[in-house]
């Protein structure tokens, strides 16, 4: 049986174990959200010995070669010692700017880093409390446009980290930890093509950040948003780009009126990019009618909300 290190315990595990599983078993804690390599929350550096990885391409190769693996993907094959992600050790120190209530269910968090954080519109961060708790986020800033790094924080269910994100103020310290790509992206060369923007509830975050990325870019084609929600966030926002940018139609869509806007996405133009953010039901759903309307699959993008199970 191969044994498993961390610091100064080591025991051993079955061949083949999960090692986010046996680092937990054995009280090692080790947060996760997604289990599927997507959040990036279960981040583990191998120091010595190396696990069967079911999912090498998930960490960019800079990260591979320091170590870093996703816990959740990997398997013990052989003696394996690892380090734990400290977010006082390896995260970016950022503190609480500004948070505020966009409506009874959805909180607005900024963030101000120690140093620069240089990222993309549409990327995910992993946010870790000062007690331990980790949860990977959408941002919704722009980069070099928001002096802060925005999330929307659907606050409708508890959770670890849910709990303790409604008791934040201004000042209040965080760590930053991994950044990642994710799916949805803003190309350039899509700038004379139609975008179909489609999101359910806090989905809406990393489309607000894409959208205005889109528009700083002077994109030329039409632009579409629709917003799936029973209460709408960012309302007020929206309707003022839509009135200085004549290529931008802006749908707020409540669930009682998804059955007929749906109806409506007949025939789209070929060249049409769509991309969606949201529940993996809702998400499945918009792909599968944009599908029907013609959309080619490789023409959507999409990202998919995580459970919040060990949040």
């Amino acid at each position: 049986m191969p044994e498993l290190h961390v610091g100064d315990r080591h025991w051993p595990v079955a061949a083949a174990s999960n090692l986010l599983d046996a680092l937990n078993q054995a009280g090692i804690a080790v947060p996760y959200s997604c289990r599927a390599g997507s959040c990036h929350a279960c981040l583990v550096r191998c120091v010595q010995g190396e696990p069967l990885d079911a999912l090498p391409d998930a960490l960019d190769a800079g990260k591979r070669q320091q170590g870093w693996r996703l816990a959740c993907q990997c398997r013990v094959v052989e003696d394996l010692a690892v380090e734990i992600f400290d977010p006082l050790r390896d995260g970016l120190p950022a503190h609480v700017a500004a948070c505020d209530w966009l409506t009874p269910a959805v909180l607005r968090l900024r963030l101000e880093a120690e140093r620069p954080l240089r990222y993309r519109a549409g990327q995910h961060l992993v946010l870790w409390t000062a007690s331990g708790v980790a949860r990977p986020y959408s941002l919704a800033s722009l980069p070099g446009e928001d002096p802060w790094l925005e999330f929307h924080l659907d606050c409708r269910q508890p959770g670890a980290f849910i709990d303790v994100a409604r008791q934040l103020q201004p000042g209040d310290k965080l760590r930053l930890g991994e950044l990642r790509g994710g799916a949805l992206r803003y190309d350039p060369d899509w700038q004379e093509r139609p975008l179909l923007l489609m999101a359910s509830g806090t989905g809406l975050a990393p489309l607000w950040g894409l959208l205005r990325e889109a528009l700083r870019q002077d994109h030329q084609g039409a632009i579409r948003l629709t917003h799936l929600a029973t209460e709408h966030y960012l309302e007020s926002e929206l309707q003022a780009l839509a009135a200085a940018h004549g290529n931008l139609t802006v749908q707020l869509v409540t669930p009682e009126q998804l059955p007929s806007t749906l109806d409506g996405l007949r025939l789209l133009p070929r060249q049409t990019m769509g991309l969606l953010c949201g529940s993996p039901a809702r998400v499945e759903m918009f792909a599968k009618r944009l599908y029907l309307a013609g959309l080619p699959r490789n023409q959507l993008l999409a990202d998919m909300f995580t459970e919040q199970a060990g949040s």
